[in-house]
């Protein structure tokens, strides 16, 4: 492993991904932000506070999501379409620097999306003079963008072996069980059937469980889990986005070009 070697492929990936005008996905949420403040408080009878923040915290969560997805699931499969996988791994560098750096420079690029966003957010709400509990705010956008950087691991990991289509739809579909992972896993310790208990158990372990990254609700009213908590959850999700990339390294070194 060569920090050198990753940290140049992720400037290259960050690089790529601004030119292709990501960025112009702020501007989407600006606006969607800016069409909330503006309609919201003459359909909602009060609580548009509440309204405005979780559609500008959901915004986020969502742009954020189809960058993950989308610039993930192509990042492997576009050096194959190009062919510059074949100059790359003729070089002296190893599988796990490629996958590695491409994952870094997507984290970057999402992690630069998600700052924007989240300073946009605060802007608008000061702009309009709605009182926000800013450092929550902060703290839950972080968790989208740490619950982000797992799904752009995953993302590649899928980019792997499948093709961007099917990856992209691999992706959103964890995406979506993630999120209800540990409702499923509380469905089955209601019911009486044991072999339903040890299969939703199962399905538990296997998915990312992403509600522990969703503080989207307690943020808006200035509430937030406990630091064990945050913390315990915060190394859950880079432990499991370890574990995916190692299994991406192992299948993308298994690979013949």
């Amino acid at each position: 492993m060569n920090l050198g070697r990753i940290s140049a492929i992720a400037f290259n990936v960050f690089r790529e991904t601004l030119r292709e005008q990501v960025l112009y996905l702020t501007l989407l949420f600006t606006l969607i932000l800016v069409a909330a403040v503006n309609l919201l408080p003459q359909l909602s009878a009060g609580g548009e506070k509440k309204i405005i923040l979780d559609v500008g915290m959901a915004a986020i969560e969502i742009v954020g999501l189809i960058v993950a997805v989308f610039v993930g699931t192509a990042l492997v499969n576009k050096e194959i379409e190009k062919r510059t996988i074949f100059v790359l791994v003729a070089k002296p560098m190893s599988r796990a620097d490629f996958i590695l750096g491409k994952h870094l420079g997507v984290t970057s690029v999402l992690a630069v999306l998600v700052g924007i966003m989240s300073a946009i957010l605060i802007i608008v709400m000061t702009f309009t003079k709605i009182s926000i509990p800013v450092a929550t705010i902060l703290v839950a956008n972080f968790y989208i963008f740490w619950q982000l950087m797992l799904l752009g691991a995953i993302a590649i990991l899928f980019g792997t072996f499948t093709s961007s289509l099917v990856a992209a739809l691999l992706t959103f579909s964890t995406y979506l069980m993630g999120n209800f992972s540990k409702d499923l896993l509380a469905l089955g310790e209601i019911s009486k059937s044991e072999s339903l208990q040890a299969l939703t158990r199962i399905i538990y372990l296997i998915l990312p469980d992403l509600s522990r990254a969703n503080l989207k609700n307690e943020a808006v009213y200035g509430i937030l889990p406990t630091l064990v908590d945050l913390f315990t959850n915060g190394v859950y999700i880079l432990s499991y986005a370890l574990l995916v990339l190692a299994i991406a390294i192992l299948i993308f070194a298994r690979k013949q070009f």
